[in-house]
């Protein structure tokens, strides 16, 4: 018989190898005085250079709830997160980073309150230690934004540190967008959801893993799932641009009849160069969204698993094992590890599970 897990603890890593043993000592000792030895880790290897995989694989070998994946390449958080979402079998799913800015601890308290009916429980940061003032600066600015643009109520300082129930991961499991943005797909969901403000720590080790550019693209990702506002605001943007144009217009033609000289040359230019400017951020609006529309198309897998490894074992997975339906990843994931399965300690737990 497969074995049951009253909880699930999914953790994307990207050249974590400096902290993630710390992480996973926190995060075990924390799961295993909620739920004894039911409970899982799953380490993602998000395409790691450094010896972030060496040190999943170890673990895996030394602790039996530990289950690595590791991807073919470098996916990006969302969708390594979305892939250890996959692989999870808990009745509830925390899914938290690495690095150990989000206190593993605080799942505890996340209990209680899935415990009083919570459907979802999010940690939503009051302070922030160890950011400079311009990464706390562009965040408060992206979170407000988005808040004002978005389609449905997101809640503002939050990232992706969430307890979740299992009915609300098979759902966000069964939504096909390769652009992912988790935490507004959650809020999209439903149900009760409900804050636990927290302060969150410096990293551990390592350095951050989103630089600049990184989170340019994300918010552009974040703002084009979730609103059309962009697109309108193109569209007013030509408007008004169309009503200047008018206006230039009649002006050049009244002093063309009143017989005037029309002077001005660098004027007219700045004036080109304005509209043209305009013309081209539309279109750059309109591009994005197009360029989403393309890759949704294509169909490709969202991420693609090398192998697994529990138990001081390697695990293979079939091919397609990214667009299976979330019962039907649970049973591959369980018919390939049910080897594994019959190896594992014979514990209290599986005593009762078996």
């Amino acid at each position: 018989m497969s074995r049951e897990f009253l909880l699930s603890i999914v953790a994307p890593c990207h050249n974590e190898e400096e902290g993630l043993r710390e992480f996973c000592r926190r995060a075990a000792a924390t799961a295993r005085h909620i739920a004894g030895d039911a409970f899982e880790i799953i380490l993602v290897d998000d395409g790691s250079t450094d010896g972030t995989w060496d040190v999943i694989a170890s673990l895996a070998g030394e602790v039996t709830q530990v289950l690595g994946v590791r991807l073919m390449r470098n996916h990006g958080h969302q969708l390594a997160a979305t892939a250890g979402l996959a692989a999870s079998r808990g009745q509830r799913v925390l899914l938290i980073d690495a690095d150990l800015q989000d206190p593993p601890e605080l799942m505890m308290m996340m209990m209680t309150i899935m415990d009083r009916g919570a459907d979802v429980v999010y940690g939503q940061r009051a302070r922030r230690k160890g950011e400079s003032w311009f990464k706390l600066a562009s965040a408060s600015l992206f979170y407000r934004l988005l808040s004002r643009l978005a389609s449905v109520a997101i809640p503002r300082d939050v990232g992706d540190f969430r307890l979740m129930r299992r009915r609300i991961v098979d759902i966000l499991l069964s939504m096909p967008e390769r652009d992912r943005f988790i935490r507004g797909m959650v809020s999209w969901i439903g149900g009760r959801q409900v804050a636990l403000p927290y302060e969150r720590d410096a990293r551990f080790a390592g350095v951050t893993k989103y630089p600049l550019r990184k989170m340019v693209n994300f918010a552009i990702d974040a703002i084009t799932s979730f609103s059309t506002v962009p697109l309108r605001i193109s569209t007013w943007l030509g408007m008004v641009t169309a009503a200047t144009a008018i206006a230039l217009l009649i002006y050049t033609l009244v002093r063309w009849i009143e017989s005037e000289t029309i002077v001005g040359w660098s004027s007219i230019m700045a004036a080109i160069a304005a509209f043209s400017a305009i013309q081209l951020i539309c279109i750059g609006i309109i591009g994005e969204y197009i360029g989403r529309l393309v890759q949704e198309n294509k169909r490709r897998p969202m991420f693609v698993v090398e192998s697994l490894v529990q138990n001081g074992h390697s695990i293979d997975l079939a091919s397609d094992f990214a667009d299976m339906t979330a019962a039907e990843k649970r049973r591959a994931l369980e018919a390939a590890l049910a080897t594994q399965i019959e190896t594992l300690p014979d514990t209290d737990y599986l005593k009762m599970h078996r």
